[in-house]
């Protein structure tokens, strides 16, 4: 075990004022509170806590960050509360190590609805303290270092979540260092044929070449020495998952990868960075569309370097980035260099960003998303962002992701111009919205009064502050237009029963079913969350129609032992009427098929699995949803239209889907539940007729055919 003393020095080489008696107060502490207690890997506990506090260490962070290291699973794993912290290591220290065992607690793999919240007080504990997620991510990072103690089962769960959520945010905190390294621990687990691969090949090329990155790092020196520029320069393999991350994204094996070398050049001042890069270009053939200027144009965690790729020896293709040692500091530990100390003085580097200045600009734009789904995906799009950086007319600099588009550009300006933008110009040429911009680029954007935003902008969009300001206008249209549809509906639904759906009838039926009022119920009925005849027995329990009565769906068909469940066929969605025909699955119960599915010819070597089955004759419940293609006209009132005329069937519409959006005609995919193969031939009689829909047909897919679903009861 890693001794107090050792850690104590460790610290005091860069913080000689560090107050080296709380820490071995704080490593005396957690030893004792962690006694007894071992890891997977047999070793006692504390050993963790220890390694922690030595990576933090590492990175010259202060005492409270280190202490909270050495303490943070006590207050989880142990008899220690967060007042006998408090008492023995103030206030600080105690908020901090709280916040980690919130942290902990959070399970930021989980389903997607939990997995948002949590992200959202993940980056509610980052914006109190970030020192509470660089704890976290060198727990993290030991605890991956150490993962193989784990059960196979429980390192694919921490690889992946190590993967999405803890890398990335490294990145983005600019702890370039500890992104590279989680990355290619957890690539190490979830893909680790790939890995040896990379490696294997690395060895092979390393015989074949000899030393490349000597010979490179060799040349680099003699022309800066020419130049009389003094700079460090030093040269480095790219990791295996950067390597293959590379060929996935080029689809490109290792022999044809050029760029897997990697030169860092470390001047004295900035002046110097711009001549080193004139002595690189004079040497070596720069690389179009590779170079970026991170000094002029710094990214939001406070990153600056200039990055460029040339042509080096042998035609070799190698990434060269080129900063001052303030910029490097900053670029090895990112937003933590605020907290860094160096010779006993907390850091002063001008190039450290404010901590809080970031996390609000990081979690600004997360704080107005409602939908879960849509705040999971705005973070997850920001987090593995690169940027881009253009300018409005006035010559104003705009952050985008690389990938981002005029759109994007709109919305980053304001949400009112994205919703009212109708075209850009960039560079002063018109271009089309789903013009990807580029470095330095001029983007002017054209407004039109009473434009809004289209549902095909999802698609254009790369932003998570753009998608989500699109979706919110898009509910908003929609919700009017379900609003109308619903009314339609209800109308139908209490006509049915020779009343009339009144707004205080509506508002009767919205409080016996907990809504905040008509609109919402009206909005839920035309979105198919509700049905008209919940909403008439809302009203009028005795007068609405029992939907029960009929053929209950378990006896609904004949041929089956008492024992065996059936599923009607996706592929095919029999009706009661339609010749049918039951496949058997061990366990599963049967599948049934209309007698002409396509899918029963998987089936044709195996006649033992087949039952010979019919429906059972009477009246069925309307209960069988069958899936309609509809093409309609694009004018105000169809769709209301033809959802009413479906009700006035008696059939209820349990799913609406629009695949199609022209400027002329719509075409959607309806789920309307029925009762037999009667009821849908009235039906589409009776849609074929309208003069607004164009074709109808019933829509059979025989891919479903291949999804496994279990029978029913």
């Amino acid at each position: 075990m890693y001794p107090a003393d050792d850690l104590v020095e460790l610290i005091r080489a860069y913080n000689p004022k560090s107050n080296s008696d709380l820490i071995r107060r704080a490593y005396d502490f957690g030893r004792d509170m962690h006694d007894g207690q071992f890891r997977h890997s047999g070793e006692p506990y504390f050993t963790h806590p220890i390694e922690v506090s030595q990576i933090l260490a590492e990175q010259h962070l202060d005492d409270a960050t280190i202490i909270t290291a050495l303490l943070h699973d006590t207050i989880e794993d142990t008899k220690a509360s967060y007042s006998a912290v408090e008492e023995m290591f103030g206030n600080e220290v105690a908020m901090l190590v709280d916040g980690v065992t919130k942290l902990t607690n959070l399970q930021l793999s989980s389903t997607e609805t939990k997995q948002a919240e949590n992200f959202r007080k993940l980056f509610m504990a980052m914006s109190k303290d970030l020192r509470v997620i660089l704890v976290k991510l060198a727990d993290r990072l030991h605890n991956m270092r150490t993962i193989r103690a784990m059960r196979p089962e429980k390192q694919q769960v921490k690889a992946r979540e190590t993967m999405d959520i803890y890398a990335p945010l490294a990145g983005r905190m600019g702890m370039q260092w500890m992104r590279d390294e989680l990355e290619d621990l957890a690539f190490k687990v979830l893909n680790p044929e790939g890995r040896a691969s990379i490696m294997r090949r690395f060895i092979t090329l390393q015989k074949e070449t000899g030393d490349v990155i000597g010979r490179i790092t060799d040349d680099m020196r003699y022309e800066l020495e020419k130049a009389e520029i003094d700079a460090k320069v030093v040269g480095r393999a790219k990791k295996p998952y950067s390597i293959w991350r590379k060929m996935q994204e080029k689809e490109q094996g290792f022999s044809r990868l050029s760029d897997i070398y990697g030169f860092r050049i470390i001047t004295a001042n900035e002046n110097d960075c711009y001549r080193v890069l004139g002595a690189i270009h004079q040497r070596w053939r720069a690389v179009p569309g590779r170079f970026k200027d991170y000094i002029s144009q710094p990214k939001t965690n406070g990153y600056r370097s200039i990055h460029t790729t040339v042509s080096g020896r042998d035609g070799k293709r190698v990434e060269v980035q080129i900063r001052t040692q303030q910029m490097h500091d900053v670029a090895e530990t990112g937003v933590a260099a605020h907290w860094s100390y160096k010779d006993g003085v907390r850091g002063e580097n001008p190039f450290a960003v404010d901590p809080v200045k970031w996390i609000s600009s990081l979690t600004e734009q997360f704080n107005a998303e409602d939908d879960h789904d849509e705040f999971l995906e705005a973070v997850k799009l920001e987090m593995y962002s690169d940027q881009v950086f253009c300018f409005t007319p006035k010559g104003d600099v705009v952050k985008l992701p690389r990938g981002a588009t005029p759109l994007d550009f709109a919305y980053a300006i304001h949400t009112r111009i994205g919703n009212a933008c109708v075209g850009a110009k960039v560079d002063h040429l018109r271009v089309p919205l789903w013009t990807r911009i580029k470095n330095g680029q001029s983007v002017e954007i054209i407004t039109a009064e009473g434009q809004m935003p289209q549902a095909t902008w999802l698609d254009i969009a790369t932003t998570g502050k753009a998608k989500s300001a699109i979706r919110r206008a898009l509910r908003e249209v929609d919700r009017d237009r379900f609003i109308r549809l619903g009314r339609e509906l209800a109308r139908a639904g209490f006509e049915n029963l020779g009343k009339k759906a009144t707004d205080r009838v509506l508002d009767l039926a919205a409080t016996q079913l907990r809504l905040k009022d008509r609109n919402e119920l009206l909005a839920r009925m035309g979105s198919a969350e509700l049905t008209a005849h919940e909403v008439v027995q809302a009203v009028y329990p005795d007068l609405a129609p029992d939907v029960s009565e009929g053929i209950a769906s378990e006896r609904a068909v004949i041929g089956l032992s008492p024992e065996q469940r059936f599923q009607r066929a996706p592929c095919c969605e029999p009706l009661p009427g339609e010749r049918i025909i039951g496949i058997t699955y061990r366990g599963e119960g049967v599948v049934v098929h209309a007698i002409d599915c396509d899918a029963l010819s998987n089936y044709e070597d195996q006649p033992e699995r087949w039952i010979d089955l019919h429906w059972q004759a009477g009246q069925h419940q309307s209960i069988y949803g069958v899936t309609l293609e509809l093409t309609i006209g694009n004018d105000a009132g169809v769709l209301g239209r033809i959802c009413t005329l479906i009700g006035e069937h008696k059939a209820n519409i349990s799913d609406l889907e629009f695949v199609d959006r022209k400027p002329d005609f719509y075409r959607l995919h309806i789920n309307a539940e029925l009762r037999d193969a009667e009821h849908l031939h009235s039906l589409m009689l009776a849609l074929q007729a309208e003069s607004d829909v164009a074709q109808v047909e019933r829509l059979r897919d025989p891919s479903k055919a291949r999804q496994s679903a279990k029978p029913q009861p």
